[in-house]
């Protein structure tokens, strides 16, 4: 397994990643699977604004996991804040993929001279919320029944990480 920074080669991969989660999981509020060409500007904002993208490379060059560093709002005085986009192929999941992106992710956000990191995950989603944690992450409040997804209303729990 290879942990690397993306390339705008590696944007099909991390689209079919995005995509199975937007149809099957409420790790996204999405609805709508996304377009190859909406994934590729998204990743040259990310490229032009100094926001990371990497990625988890298997066994062929499969990528088989993201994670990114997001704008947090566009307003000035947030400038220092970032959202953290972490995803795992479903085959994948549950074999540390996720710590092996998280961290690298917490370093370009240093580099960037970023002061905090925010997590906005899905109240259910355990082990995401113990991922975070272990990296320092903390339960900073939750939203009830702010989403609604698959027939029902979901709660958003965030937990930011301070960078010293």
């Amino acid at each position: 397994m290879t942990i690397r920074p993306a390339t705008r080669a590696d944007c099909p991969g991390i689209l079919a990643i995005y995509n199975d989660a937007v149809l099957t999981t409420t790790a996204t509020y999405d609805y709508e699977p996304r377009t190859l060409e909406q994934r590729e500007v998204w990743f040259d904002d990310h490229a032009r604004d100094g926001y990371a993208v990497f990625v988890a490379e298997g066994e062929g060059g499969r990528i088989v996991g993201w994670s990114a560093l997001n704008p947090y709002h566009a307003r000035p005085g947030y400038r220092f804040t970032s959202e953290n986009s972490v995803y795992i192929a479903a085959d994948m999941r549950g074999q540390g993929l996720g710590k092996l992106l998280l961290a690298p992710l917490i370093e370009a956000a240093r580099r960037k001279g970023l002061h905090a990191i925010i997590a906005a995950i899905d109240a259910t989603n355990e082990a995401s919320i113990r991922l975070h944690a272990r990296f320092g992450f903390v339960h900073v409040g939750q939203f009830k029944q702010v989403g609604y997804k698959f027939d029902r209303w979901l709660d958003v729990a965030y937990m930011e990480r301070l960078l010293e």
